[in-house]
């Protein structure tokens, strides 16, 4: 699977980024008389709902929300990049379908693991893995997550990004694919 690095930003990202940022600009006057101490926060959010009405934060933990709003609340204003959600909290039932649906199209539990995990060890069931987009945007998180404790985790998979704090800053180490020790580590082989 291709890294987002190697995608080029098209140009109509790069025009979706310019408009939802002119967005925000013009929001901020209204969210500064809703909340004068997160207006920019705010007019963020607003701008952002727009360009990805369909987004849910629903079932996040608190803390993984709030990670994910600081860092594209960052993303936007301090260097114009887009930072959308297309999947966060996962019902387990959701999740299981997805599980048996990747093993019927697959062929097999092992190769299903690759790309989805049985809701028993899925962080999106968990409320603290984010797949985000678009590419120039999961570039961006992947550059700047630590600060907000978000970290991508596998490597065929550019968009997935788990709120990880207990790291103490330390990015934990990615690997190949979900179905590779599951459980998470900091790193080391136990």
């Amino acid at each position: 699977m291709d890294e987002p690095r190697t995608i080029p930003l098209r140009p109509r990202d790069r025009l979706y980024a310019m408009v939802t940022l002119v967005l925000a600009v013009l929001l901020l006057p209204a969210a500064f008389a809703r909340h004068p101490g997160r207006a920019r926060e705010l007019a963020c959010h607003w701008a952002l709902r727009m360009r990805f009405p369909a987004e849910d934060l629903t079932g996040l933990t608190d803390a993984a929300r709030a990670a994910f709003t600081a860092a594209r609340t960052e993303a936007l204003w301090r260097h114009g990049q887009l930072l959308g959600l297309t999947s966060g909290y996962r019902d387990p039932l959701v999740q299981q379908r997805m599980f048996d649906e990747e093993v019927r199209r697959s062929g097999s539990t092992a190769s299903a693991r690759m790309l989805v995990l049985p809701p028993a060890e899925s962080s999106h069931v968990k409320g603290i893995a984010l797949d985000v987009r678009p590419h120039e945007g999961a570039r961006w998180l992947e550059d700047h997550g630590a600060r907000y404790d978000l970290y991508r985790m596998y490597d065929n998979e550019w968009w997935h990004f788990e709120h990880h704090p207990e790291t103490g800053g330390r990015p934990p180490r990615r690997r190949p694919h979900p179905g590779v020790g599951h459980a998470f580590d900091n790193g080391d082989q136990t």
